[in-house]
């Protein structure tokens, strides 16, 4: 195992390394460039325009300013057509309505801005795969590198977050590479490593606000780097004994702490308001009192820095609403419900979307290192550890973050921990050459097991192409089954319209009507999908006219099939029936004031219009519900790309479901056909 202060690579292992991990950088834009906006992409171009193009910090602050601004440059310098901020969702600063206004309805190219962000992003998916290359090579050696970079650059989780324009794979990359250039400082008399360690910290500081889980992690590697034998040097200070060496580790922690700040303050225009006085006033989208409604330390900590301009205010509140956001968030998992998220949260997710090529891999190594590193006293260890110390600080401290945090909506939020395992792949390659070294005969067996656990993996990454987001382990049913195990951005982050509207032309009947319940921020009318729309998520203030199901198609996102964020989430219980069986004895009446609203006076008596649609509201959400708790029962008919499915109901069927008393709707859920498997977009 090589020092982490070895030397570089050789200049051609290098540019291959270059050449590779631009290829992974590509193959994430093409795989999303035939798919439609997901939840996060408007927001996070949208926000990054304002910021770069008035410095005004209203939208979206919660995301990270460094990716949106990054992202939305292409957008900004190409001077696109932004709504005019005279706009109520300007001033209300909703951020979802406004960019929905500036992707679909102010006359720009919306697919050519969002394949610049996504482009733009997929440089940090190459970049972390260089910084993943480099530690392995440092670690492992020339064959041991390339194995890292093997399992990094086609891992579909890392091929799905380097293609979408949002802030994971920003965070992933500077959270691996602030504690590198730390871990360097720490070893290093240098005041230019001190300085570079510096900025990497400030500019993780405006990545995400998962950047604060630096702080802790920067402490274990300083108690580490106190215990260690010799003396600690900066410039002309060296300090060989213990009370020299801690006067140096804070000296450092706050020239850290001072460029956090100074950077915060830098990408917020170095004011404190979040809002540009020159521009139509406003406020944030919700109250300051409700953003601090939790209360405690955290909050107080807030309101301090807010009372005193300590940080700017844009950053502030959103902390403020990220903390906030995180108390208590609608989840789903293996048909659960929950808003305060489950422990096993994550490492079911990491189960379900990790290739067994992966995890035959990390097996692996962490077989052949029991094997090859047989220390006979911790003292022999220590060392060994100590090489990979910021490697396993970043793994250990990040999962004990997740599985304490009650924010389960995503597998992505523990996207900065899988560098770490591609890292440890490496071993691989640094087994087979020194079987190489020992015995040609093992060293070829060595060579073609580690070539043959790539290839498994290259194939798995080409048989789910370009559905990366979708990708779920055969073992719990591939990504066919993922639906009924994880939603939102672990599968359905509204990503395959343009793939629904595929299906639709192949296998929609002449005259077929089509009913849509979208979850995403695409545009279903810029894929010219013709669909009555049920329930929608975001609803962008969309008119939604009444509707009765009929017999046809049933295009359902898993994230409304499985009504994470719907109102009444959750089975369907004896009160939703009782509701639904007394509403449903206004049908007749609902139906006769759709068509002739108003031409029935004697319905306005002891109702009012208000009434009315308060009660069809209901109505509408009870009956969506009960249609949703037979559908997850029902093999779908087919999916787009894996996120969306597709259901054929007959008369029969819609009668069942929403016509009977409750012993129809479970005799019908008995029925329901397990037998003929979906058919994808791409049949």
């Amino acid at each position: 195992m090589r020092s982490l202060r070895s030397n570089l690579p050789p200049r051609w292992l290098t540019g291959l390394a270059l050449l590779l991990a631009l290829g992974h950088a590509w193959l994430a834009t093409t795989a999303m460039r035939e798919k439609s906006t997901t939840s996060d992409e408007i927001a996070h171009v949208t926000g990054g325009y304002t910021f770069n193009h008035w410095g005004d910090y209203r939208l979206q602050p919660e995301n990270g300013n460094l990716p949106q601004r990054w992202e939305a440059l292409p957008a900004t310098l190409a001077g696109e057509k932004f709504p005019p901020l005279t706009d109520d969702s300007w001033r209300k600063a909703d951020v979802w309505l406004t960019g929905y206004k500036f992707f679909y309805q102010s006359g720009n190219d919306h697919t050519a801005m969002l394949r610049s962000a996504r482009a733009m992003n997929s440089l940090f998916g190459a970049a972390t795969a260089l910084l993943v290359f480099f530690w392995s090579y440092r670690l492992w050696g020339t064959l041991g590198s390339l194995v890292s970079l093997g399992f990094c650059i086609l891992c579909p989780t890392m091929l799905a977050h380097s293609g979408l324009a949002t802030s994971d794979m920003c965070m992933t990359f500077f959270l691996l590479l602030a504690l590198g250039a730390y871990w360097h400082h720490l070893h290093t008399n240098s005041w230019r490593a001190l300085l570079g360690s510096t900025v990497v910290f400030g500019l993780a500081g405006v990545a995400k606000y998962t950047s604060v889980l630096l702080l802790p992690m920067a402490l274990l590697l300083a108690l580490v780097r106190l215990t260690q034998p010799g003396a600690m040097s900066l410039g002309a200070w060296t300090a060989p004994r213990l009370p020299g060496k801690l006067g140096l580790i804070i000296l450092s922690l706050l020239v850290h702490g001072l460029g956090v700040v100074a950077f915060i303050w830098a990408f917020f225009g170095f004011h404190f308001s979040a809002f540009n006085p020159a521009l139509p006033a406003g406020g944030f989208n919700y109250p300051w009192a409700m953003m601090l409604s939790y209360g405690g330390v955290k909050a107080q900590f807030i309101e301090l820095c807010r009372a005193w301009h300590l940080l700017p205010e844009g950053y502030l509140y959103g902390l403020a609403f990220v903390l906030k956001h995180a108390e208590a968030r609608g989840a789903f998992l293996d048909g659960d419900y929950s808003i305060y998220g489950w422990v096993s949260f994550f490492p079911k997710a990491f189960f379900y979307k990790t290739p067994l090529s992966l995890l035959t891999a990390l097996f692996a190594s962490a077989a052949l290192l029991a094997i090859r590193l047989r220390p006979a006293s911790f003292a022999q260890l220590r060392p060994r550890l100590e090489r990979v110390a910021p490697l396993l600080v970043l793994f250990v401290v990040y999962w004990i973050f997740s599985l304490t945090s009650h924010l389960n909506i995503g597998h992505r939020h523990i996207l900065p921990t899988y560098p770490v395992l591609y890292i440890f792949c490496g071993a691989l390659g640094w087994a087979a050459a020194r079987a190489w070294t020992a015995s040609h005969a093992a060293g070829r067996l060595a060579v073609l097991a580690t070539t043959a656990l790539l290839g498994w993996h290259a194939t798995v990454a080409a048989g789910i192409y370009p559905d990366y987001l979708a990708y779920f382990s055969p073992l719990v049913g591939g990504p066919a089954e993922g639906y009924r195990h994880l939603v939102d951005s672990s599968l359905d982050w509204g990503q395959d319209l343009p793939g629904l509207k595929k299906w639709l032309t192949a296998n929609r009947r002449p005259g077929e009507p089509v009913y849509l319940s979208y979850f995403g921020t695409g545009e279903p009318d810029y894929y010219h999908i013709d669909a009555v729309r049920m329930a929608m998520l975001p609803d962008f203030d969309r008119p939604h006219p009444w509707f009765w199901c009929e017999p046809g198609l049933y295009a359902i996102s898993a994230s409304m099939l499985q009504h994470v964020y719907m109102p009444l989430r959750g089975p369907w219980t004896s009160e939703n029936e009782r509701q639904y069986q007394e509403l449903r004895l206004n049908d007749g009446n609902f139906r006769a004031l759709k068509a002739q609203p108003n031409g029935h006076p004697e319905l306005m008596r002891e109702i009012t219009p208000a009434e009315w649609s308060k009660a069809w509201t209901l109505y509408e959400q009870l009956r969506f519900a009960r249609l949703c708790h037979y559908l997850r029962a029902r093999r779908p008919d087919g999916m787009a790309g894996y996120s969306i499915l597709i259901y054929r109901l007959s008369a029969v069927e819609i009668d069942a479901a929403l016509n009977g008393r409750a012993s129809a709707l479970a005799a019908a859920i008995e029925q329901a056909s397990y037998v003929t498997p979906p058919s994808t977009d791409r049949d």
